[in-house]
């Protein structure tokens, strides 16, 4: 069923739609977590310097720290607090640089209004097994410093929220946005599915379908339609003249044909020079013959008559009567509902063409409704086992000389009789044409 296969168009275009919605979700869901992040880094870090200068103002007029703030040497202090005082220490600058709010170590003096300048110093410990900590410190004697830790986990369990949001956010609208994509598409898969069975109606030889693009927008498929449309009807145009012409021209070597075969029958019939002419005259009058017949073929004016057959005695009689060296096998052969003068028209044509361009043995063998044709010769040329049989043509000079009508006719005939004709080469060398008439050959 194409709704369901994978592979289908709209689907296709579905995961185009859900890839599209999920880079739009990614780069959007990525600034936001982005932005919240630094905030919430811009707050720890003013929370945790507010708690710092308090503490500082409290320790300069008392002498002693609150009871939620540390005092330690440097030694224990943590370790990027330590370097970052240090070097804050050991720099001289005028003007101190204003804190920042990302991770990691910030120093500065933030602008209180206070006339202390001491060093601060703040760091974000996002490690374990400390997690979530904005530790602050600022230097109040030698080797006596004031610490803050702050507790980010707040603001860290906001930021997983808003993530986990907006996963959920997308998911949501994956599940809205795929199934509208796939039935938005339905529009054009309907047309295309349209324009492919027409396509194969004309390859079956409906030369009048068309795809029909009367009222529709003009877009890609539209046009593609129309070319179909344009390409089927020169199609059928060259291949109505090829017809006509075909059949005129057979229609109008009958004629001088039939007074040549007439005047050759005056001719002596110990000369050999006769002989040579009369069986010209028949190879002729078989070819015009032949030209009529896939002109007709070709018009669709063929219909066949069914009738009961035991297919085994009707080939062994078609067989005995082409008096050919042609080995004939039944094995369990059946009465088949079929038209008996085309069967015998394709089984003479197949093994006509054995003896002509293949090798003896030529064996025809039936097999229930299956009529199989199989010479030891060079077999069949790739190109006909790829295209089928065309006129005109025998594919390749070592299967000898001919205007390969035969296999074109035969091919015709089954397709009148809604059986199917095959050609394939046989492992050990030699061509194989098989005729199926059971009534799924048609449509296998």
């Amino acid at each position: 069923m194409d709704f369901l296969n994978p592979r289908a168009l709209r689907w296709k275009i579905a995961a185009l739609a859900a890839a599209a919605c999920c880079a739009v979700a990614a780069v959007v869901g990525f600034l936001v977590h982005d932005a919240t992040r630094e905030r919430g880094l811009r707050v720890g870090t003013d929370r945790t310097l507010t708690r710092l200068i308090a503490a500082e103002r409290e320790y300069d007029r008392t002498g002693r720290a609150p009871a939620d703030i540390d005092v330690r040497s440097r030694d224990e202090l943590p370790e990027p607090l330590a370097r970052d005082l240090a070097t804050f220490v050991g720099t001289e600058s005028e003007t101190e640089p204003e804190p920042d709010t990302g991770t990691g170590t910030e120093t500065g003096s933030p602008d209180t209004g206070s006339p202390d300048t001491g060093a601060y110093a703040t760091w974000y410990d996002a490690d374990p097994p400390n997690w979530f900590w904005m530790w602050g410190a600022v230097a109040v004697a030698d080797d006596r410093f004031l610490v803050v830790r702050d507790d980010m986990s707040t603001e860290v369990r906001s930021l997983q929220l808003l993530d986990r949001s907006i996963v959920k956010s997308v998911l949501a609208a994956l599940l809205f946005v795929v199934p509208l994509a796939a039935l938005a598409t339905e529009p054009i898969n309907r047309r295309l599915r349209h324009g492919a069975r027409t396509a194969r109606r004309i390859a079956d030889g409906d030369l009048d379908a068309r795809i029909g693009t009367a009222g529709r927008a003009r877009d890609e498929v539209t046009e593609m339609a129309s070319a179909v449309d344009d390409m089927a009807g020169a199609l059928q145009r060259k291949l109505e003249n090829e017809r006509r012409f075909t059949a005129d021209v057979a229609h109008e070597l009958r004629t001088p044909l039939m007074g040549l075969v007439t005047a050759a029958g005056l001719l002596p019939e110990d000369d050999e020079a006769a002989g040579l002419v009369r069986d010209r005259l028949r190879a002729l009058n078989a070819l015009v013959e032949d030209l009529l017949e896939i002109s007709r073929l070709d018009a669709g004016a063929e219909r066949a008559r069914l009738d009961p057959v035991p297919l085994g005695e009707l080939v062994a009689d078609v067989v005995r009567r082409t008096g050919t060296d042609t080995r004939v096998g039944t094995v369990d052969a059946e009465v088949v509902e079929t038209d008996p003068r085309r069967v015998e028209r394709i089984v003479v044509n197949l093994v006509t063409n054995a003896h002509r361009h293949g090798a003896a043995p030529v064996e025809v063998t039936v097999t229930g409704a299956r009529i199989t044709v199989r010479d030891h010769g060079p077999g069949f040329p790739a190109d006909l086992l790829e295209r089928g049989p065309q006129r005109f043509r025998t594919g390749a000079s070592e299967r000898g000389r001919g205007h390969g009508l035969g296999l074109t006719v035969a091919q015709g005939q089954s397709e009148v009789l809604g059986a199917r004709l095959t050609f394939t080469n046989a492992p050990g060398g030699g061509a194989v044409a098989t005729l199926d008439l059971t009534p799924h050959a048609s449509a296998a």
